[in-house]
């Protein structure tokens, strides 16, 4: 299992860093379906004990990123479109609360902060960097999320915000957010008027495209079944 040096930065909790480097290995496809995770591997590559790794480990399988099988093998879980249409769903409504209580609390500052976001990510998606526009992405609708200073919703957003991601580097790769540029631009214009109830549904209308996306041409596989691949003939 060669792994690249962990994208994660190292915070005081070692069980948090190890959560983030291989979520961030998971997603991104550098571990793949079925790859099984040892922990004597995974204590070399991130330089952590075996305690915070069994903590991660938990906290992945809560949000569907790896399986536990008999034996105690841990495996990296299959795509699932289930899972995947499910997690779509909670995202999409969970970022129009977020929207919808931001818009009163939202300063200059963070409509500026949304517009240099939604510039890094179009300029992301104009060369075909997977990882630097899903960066941008999240760094776009995190402005709203802060604002609302609802303690709860970064925690709900990690259980299903990592499914999404993880699918859209191993099933559209760069393609699927090619819209959301323009459904940045208004949701900012939106919240810029003022217009909490239209800016929370431009955002759940933003996070519902990948999953019109998920049922366009190939049937849904079962659970388990993985997506075709992006080089496949029947990917559009």
């Amino acid at each position: 299992m060669p792994l690249s040096t962990p994208r994660a930065e190292r915070p005081r909790s070692l069980r948090d860093y190890a959560y983030a480097a291989i979520r961030d290995a998971i997603v991104s496809g550098e571990l793949a379906p079925g790859e099984r995770l040892r922990d004597p591997e995974l204590e070399a590559w991130l330089g952590v004990s075996r305690t915070p790794i069994r903590e991660a480990i938990a906290r992945l399988e809560t949000a569907g990123l790896v399986q536990t099988r008999r034996a105690k093998q841990t495996v990296v879980a299959p795509l699932d479109a289930r899972s995947a249409l499910a997690a779509q769903r909670i995202a999409a409504a969970l970022h129009e609360l977020a929207v919808r209580d931001a818009v009163p609390q939202l300063t200059d500052d963070d409509l500026d902060a949304m517009r240099a976001a939604n510039t890094r990510f179009a300029e992301a998606l104009a060369a075909g960097d997977v990882d630097a526009a899903i960066r941008a992405d999240d760094d776009f609708h995190a402005v709203a999320v802060r604002a609302s200073a609802n303690p709860l919703l970064p925690g709900l957003l990690e259980q299903v915000t990592p499914l999404l991601r993880r699918l859209e580097h191993a099933r559209f790769g760069s393609l699927a957010g090619r819209g959301s540029v323009a459904d940045h631009d208004r949701i900012i214009a939106l919240c810029g008027a003022g217009l909490s109830g239209d800016a929370a549904a431009a955002a759940r209308e933003n996070w519902s495209t990948l999953g019109r996306l998920l049922q366009l041409d190939d049937p849904a596989p079962t659970e388990g079944d993985p997506w075709p691949s992006p080089t496949s003939p029947d990917t559009r």
